[in-house]
């Protein structure tokens, strides 16, 4: 089989980490992961533990480069031009975030890869869980979740108070509607040590700064 050369828009989050695991799966080699260092609160990339994700990346094998959020849009355009077969990105439902990347890509043979672009909601915390790979709350900012929330992992007993969640106040389980946001931190048996952890709430909302 011949193998495909990918880059990863990689956060540490469960739908980048779930997206690059599953693009490997599905023959392409990663080169690298993007971590695109944003403002903050932006309505493209993670902020909480940006700098973070090379950690989240060495669960899987392959390096980080960081970027300003203010060179992403340069970066990406230069990528495709010098043909890379593929961006892999963790879009599941947002227009926004797939088309501002395919727009960038457009004219060139690289393709944006989005293998969870469009699933059921349950379909992704389902995975994280058939595969082992366990990610933290790292933000949180809608009704119904609470400072007890931050630094929980999504496992079977999180998924239903997920569940419970949407019931009451219609969030998206898999966060997709920026009600929460995670960070992979072990896959298998496999995990990042020595982690130090920081809460910071304001208001209604608030996110856990992780370091190393």
């Amino acid at each position: 089989m011949i193998s495909m050369k990918a880059v990863a828009l990689f956060s540490g989050g469960k739908d980048s980490f779930l997206s690059a695991m599953i693009a490997e799966e599905q023959g392409y080699t990663i080169e690298y992961g993007i971590t695109v260092v944003p403002e903050e609160y932006s309505m493209m990339f993670h902020y909480p533990n940006s700098k973070m994700s090379e950690y989240a990346a060495s669960l899987l094998g392959f390096p980080i480069r960081y970027i300003p959020e203010s060179e992403y849009k340069g970066y990406i355009e230069d990528i495709s031009m010098k043909g890379m077969d593929a961006i892999v990105t963790g879009a599941i439902a947002s227009d926004y975030q797939k088309t501002r990347i395919e727009k960038l890509c457009y004219g060139s043979r690289t393709i944006v890869y989005s293998p969870l672009w469009r699933k059921k909601q349950d379909y992704v915390i389902e995975q994280l869980l058939l595969r082992n790979i366990k990610a933290m709350i790292v933000s949180v900012s809608a009704e119904g979740f609470t400072v007890d929330d931050l630094g929980s992992t999504i496992d079977v007993s999180y998924f239903l108070h997920l569940k419970d969640l949407e019931n009451k106040y219609g969030i998206n389980i898999a966060g997709e509607g920026g009600e929460y946001e995670t960070f992979v931190y072990r896959l298998e048996n496999k995990s990042i040590d020595k982690m130090n952890s920081k809460k910071v709430w304001k208001n209604s909302g608030g996110y856990l700064l992780l370091s190393k």
